[in-house]
């Protein structure tokens, strides 16, 4: 059995990042892993790639040929990945042992993983590949500024939960760069009431009784919460998430 990790969020929450200091932490505790780019469009890493999409289809040449624009052309990137699980992939994964753990460093495009089928077919392959697979959802802890942006992000993960149907783990990424992270603590264990009165007074009232819903979704269902991440000292954090996969 192989395990997997898939890595997701919005552009620019630091999936790189996160995946370049996992890999760092696996060298310090003497773990193996190995690190896949998903990102057609991706050009630079701090990390070893042990597997690339752009062997298969990159970005830019989409574009050339095509005349696709950026969005439009990482789609079809991705599409064409998924036409081509069982020959490209399925000879990649080839190369790795039953226990080998890998993590995916996907792009961030939203709707790869919100409402496009194309990630949840490509964790189904892996999963009839054997592989037990968990999925961290990265959000930029300085996006979370107030509280509509709060239920933005959660609603985002949600979608993404529902979608990809995986052990999942939501995590505030560059804690370290955050300045009052009183702020931030406001939203890691809030309180249904709190929430409520803070949205109500960012939004018309018209919206009173979709704020009221939007806030027992997050609150009654316990389906969304948030682990900060400072990459500076939270090597034990790190530890966790990778025993996900073993679960």
């Amino acid at each position: 059995m192989g395990y997997a990790q898939l890595v997701i969020g919005p552009a620019g929450s630091g999936k790189s990042t996160y995946c370049s200091s996992l890999y760092r932490h696996c060298e310090t505790v003497r773990r193996t892993m190995h690190i896949v780019n998903l990102d057609p469009a991706a050009e630079n890493f701090d990390y070893p790639v042990a597997m690339d999409i752009r062997e298969l289809i990159s970005l830019e040449d989409v574009m050339e040929e095509l005349g696709l624009g950026p969005n439009g052309g990482l789609i079809y990137c991705m599409e064409h990945l998924e036409d081509n699980l069982d020959d490209w992939l399925a000879e990649e994964l080839d190369n790795y042992l039953d226990d080998d753990y890998l993590v995916f460093d996907c792009p961030g495009q939203i709707e790869l993983f919100t409402h496009v089928p194309v990630l949840r077919n490509f964790v189904d392959h892996l999963k009839s590949r054997n592989f037990n697979v968990c999925a961290v959802y990265l959000l930029d802890s300085q996006f979370i500024t107030d509280v509509t942006k709060f239920i933005s992000g959660c609603m985002a993960s949600l979608s993404a939960m529902v979608q990809l149907e995986l052990p999942h783990v939501n995590i505030l990424s560059k804690m370290d760069l955050v300045t009052n992270k009183k702020e931030i603590e406001d939203y890691l264990n809030p309180e249904s009431q709190f929430l409520l009165s803070e949205l109500n007074q960012h939004m018309a009232p018209q919206f009173a009784k979709l704020n009221k819903s939007l806030i027992e979704l997050v609150d009654e269902y316990s389906m969304v919460s948030f682990m900060p991440l400072d990459l500076r000292k939270e090597s034990r954090l790190l530890s966790q998430i990778m025993k996900m996969s073993y679960s």
